[in-house]
C-alpha cells in the first residue's frame, strides 16, 4: 500500500498525523504509553482497526517502560471508548506481560488486519452494484493496517475494473471525507466527487447513488451499528430511496456482550470541534455546541454486513463463531 497510517520503528511507534492531511505529511513519534494515549485521544490516529493497533503498540511501550500494564490498558481503552476494536485488542493482549511477547502479538495482528481488509474487499466487490457509491468518514488505508474496510471494498471494485464512482461526504466536524477519503481516492485514481453532507439526499433523489457503504466502530449483537455521526441520516435516506445500505465490519468490531445500540457508549467530544475549523471560529463565542462523535443506526436499516468471512444478511443476532472474532 502507498498509504500507511502507522508503523513500528525498532523502539517506538510512528503515527501519520491525520490531522495534518492532506496539506502536510507529518509523523508523530510515540515513545511512551502517555504519548500513545494522547495521540489516540486527539485524533492523530483514527479508524477502529488503526486505533486497535495503536493501542496495542501503546501497551508495548508501557511494557518497555516497566509500567503497570493493567493501568496502561485502562488508560488506552478510555482514550476512545466507542470503538470496540481498541478494547478488543487490549483484551487479547491481557495474558501477555513481556515486551517481546506483546510486540510479537501486535505485529501479528497488524499483518492479519491487512489480510482481513483484503478479504472484506473481495466479498464486498462480489456484492455491491456498479455505479455511484456514497461513503461517509474515512474507512481506507488510513483507518486500518492498509487497504481499508468500506473504502477497501471500493478499492477492490476499482482494481477489478468495475464502473464505480465514489461520492465522499465531507463528514463534519473533522472532515475525514473531505481531507482523507478524497485524498486516498486521488492517490489511486479512483473516480471520486466530494460533496457536502447535506447533499446526500439530493444525489439519491437524482438517481446518482446505487449503493451506500460505511464502516463501523461497534456493532451490537442485534445488528445495531455505532459509526461516525451522520451515518444514521444516510441509512434513513437510503431506506427512503430504496438504495442498499452496507456496513463493512471486521468481526473484531462485533460486540457480542452488547445487546443493542442503546447500550453502546457514545463519545462526546469537545465543543470547539464544532465551533471552530483549523482553530478559526465559525460560530459566535459562547454558543452551546453538542458534539457526539458517533450515532446509532438501527439494524433494520442495514441491508447486509460485509465481513472477512462473507456477507451476512438479516435477520441479525445469531452471528457465526469465528477464530479471532469478538
Amino acid at each position: 500500500m502507498s498509504v500507511v497510517s502507522l508503523r513500528w520503528a525498532t523502539d517506538h511507534l510512528e503515527l501519520l498525523d491525520q490531522r495534518a492531511l492532506p496539506g502536510e505529511t507529518r509523523w508523530i513519534h510515540c515513545k511512551s504509553v502517555d504519548d500513545a494515549v494522547e495521540a489516540i485521544r486527539t485524533m492523530v490516529v483514527r479508524g477502529a482497526p488503526a486505533l486497535a493497533l495503536a493501542a496495542g503498540y501503546g501497551l508495548v511501550l508501557a511494557a518497555m517502560e516497566g509500567e503497570d500494564l493493567t493501568n496502561a490498558r485502562a488508560r488506552l481503552a478510555a482514550a476512545r471508548p466507542t470503538a470496540v476494536n481498541l478494547a478488543w485488542m487490549l483484551d487479547r493482549l491481557a495474558p501477555l506481560h513481556t515486551t517481546e511477547a506483546l510486540l510479537k502479538a501486535v505485529q501479528a495482528e497488524h499483518a492479519a488486519d491487512l489480510v482481513i481488509n483484503r478479504q472484506m474487499g473481495e466479498h464486498g466487490a462480489d456484492t455491491l452494484p456498479d455505479g455511484g457509491i456514497y461513503t461517509h468518514c474515512n474507512t481506507g488505508a488510513l483507518a486500518t493496517a492498509g487497504h481499508g474496510t468500506a473504502l477497501g471494498v471500493i478499492r477492490t471494485l476499482h482494481t477489478r475494473g468495475r464502473d464505480v464512482h465514489v461520492y465522499a461526504g465531507e463528514t463534519r466536524p473533522w472532515l475525514q471525507g473531505a481531507r482523507l477519503t478524497s485524498w486516498e481516492c486521488l492517490q489511486e485514481g479512483i473516480p471520486c466527487t466530494l460533496v457536502a453532507d447535506s447533499a446526500a439526499g439530493a444525489l439519491m433523489g437524482e438517481g446518482r447513488v446505487q449503493s451506500v457503504i460505511v464502516g463501523c466502530d461497534r456493532v451490537a449483537k442485534n445488528g445495531d451499528v455505532a459509526n461516525k455521526i451522520g451515518t444514521r441520516n444516510l441509512a434513513i435516506l437510503a431506506h427512503f430511496h430504496d438504495i442498499p445500505f452496507y456496513v463493512a465490519m471486521p468481526f473484531s468490531t462485533l460486540d457480542r456482550s452488547c445487546p443493542a445500540g442503546a447500550s453502546i457508549p457514545i463519545e462526546q467530544r469537545p465543543s470547539d470541534e464544532i465551533t471552530h475549523i483549523a482553530g478559526r471560529a465559525i460560530a459566535p463565542e459562547g454558543v452551546h455546541a453538542a458534539n457526539p462523535a458517533f450515532d446509532i443506526t438501527p439494524a433494520r436499516l442495514v441491508t447486509a454486513f460485509i465481513t472477512e468471512h462473507g456477507v451476512i444478511k438479516p435477520p441479525f443476532g445469531e452471528w457465526p463463531t469465528v477464530d479471532g472474532g469478538a
